[in-house]
């Protein structure tokens, strides 16, 4: 989708609203053709809303329409735009591509860190090359952190990454094919900020602006899926009532049918229901399952295979004393589909190391490329 320089858009970075002409500019910080140069100081707006406190050139206000705009303070031209909210350096071409804010929640032990770490990393290699696309990080600071925080522990260190536990910045990356360019921000939120009505409030500006939500469910913490699991699977810690995932499921919807307009409204914003973990419980499913067969390896997504995933989860949800999930969904949401994947193929050792065998992700990329096709980003047949 390519937008107006009129149309109201998202702040990849901290969600909130703006509008192309109202971005703002960063000084340059050079030396300008009057001699002049501004000295770098500490962006309150920066900080309070992203946590960097480093030294930075002055921002100032001006009409974003233009490429160029120059400093009031030294006459230096500038082309670094940032968001007038948060302060953040905006990607390039912000506001004449399209920008899809994807939104990975669910309850604690749901694998999310993993799991996006994951998704990244296959959209940057197999998927990428599978679909003709380059999935790059948009900015420096998601390429650095991605890499650094994510990547290498996980990869090249076979170390499971530490639960999220706060609302740190989003990881904006771009999706370009020969057709399209696309800015995909996914925000990473902490399990514990979806386990009440209140504490998932905190989080209502994300999944508001969001353009489609993955909800990430642990099949584990269903009893009926509990009792299936391989010997020796690593059994999530039994939560209470708020982790349980039709709850969580409740949660998002509350939030969700808030800005779903007339009272009765189905939800328009898709939403991906995926089921991490599967590989602890592949052992259970019928022989001729759609779980049990791999995706196609296609260059488009394959909707007839996406659907049979779909039925098998509905019918598999039944099994796991999970039918309460299905009624929410058909009853609140006009475009939602089940997904079941695996991160990392295998259940990690004791010690909260990779397999021995390494990570061998299962279908994880297809929740996103569902979302993709339904925004008409990439072909689906």
């Amino acid at each position: 989708m390519r937008l107006t320089r009129s149309a109201a858009i998202y702040c990849p970075y901290c969600y909130e609203e703006v509008s192309y002409r109202r971005t703002w500019f960063r000084c340059s910080g050079r030396l300008s053709p009057t001699g002049q140069r501004c000295a770098p100081q500490a962006d309150p707006v920066l900080l309070e809303r992203t946590g960097f406190g480093g030294a930075l050139p002055p921002a100032f206000a001006a009409d974003g329409r233009r490429g160029t705009a120059v400093c009031p303070t030294c006459r230096a031209d500038t082309t670094i735009r940032i968001c007038p909210v948060c302060h953040s350096r905006l990607p390039v071409h912000f506001g004449q591509v399209g920008s899809r804010m994807i939104v990975p929640v669910g309850a604690k032990e749901a694998g999310k860190t993993v799991f996006m770490t994951v998704l990244v990393h296959e959209l940057m290699h197999r998927t990428g090359q599978q679909f003709g696309a380059a999935i790059t990080g948009a900015d420096d600071y998601t390429r650095h952190r991605y890499v650094s925080e994510y990547e290498r522990p996980l990869y090249r260190e076979s170390m499971l990454l530490p639960p999220t536990t706060g609302a740190g910045a989003p990881l904006v990356f771009r999706f370009t094919t020969p057709e399209n360019r696309t800015l995909l921000s996914f925000f990473d939120t902490a399990g514990e900020n979806l386990r009440s009505a209140q504490s998932i409030e905190q989080n209502a500006r994300y999944l508001g602006a969001a353009d489609g939500v993955l909800l990430l469910l642990d099949p584990l913490q269903m009893r009926g899926a509990r009792e299936l699991a391989a010997p020796g699977t690593r059994l999530p810690t039994p939560g209470g009532p708020d982790d349980d995932p039709a709850t969580v499921l409740e949660n998002v919807t509350d939030l969700l049918m808030a800005g779903a307009g007339k009272p009765g409204n189905p939800i328009s914003k898709p939403l991906a229901i995926v089921f991490t973990k599967m590989d602890t419980l592949m052992d259970s499913l019928r022989p001729t399952s759609p779980l049990l067969r791999p995706p196609p390896d296609v260059p488009y997504f394959d909707e007839s295979d996406s659907l049979d995933v779909h039925t098998e989860i509905q019918r598999l949800l039944a099994r796991w004393e999970g039918s309460r999930i299905d009624q929410i969904a058909q009853l609140n949401y006009r475009h939602y589909r089940y997904f079941g994947v695996s991160a990392l193929g295998e259940t990690p050792t004791g010690d909260n190391r990779v397999a021995a065998r390494g990570i061998r992700p299962y279908r994880v990329a297809s929740p996103v490329l569902w979302l993709l096709a339904h925004f008409g980003i990439v072909d689906s047949k």
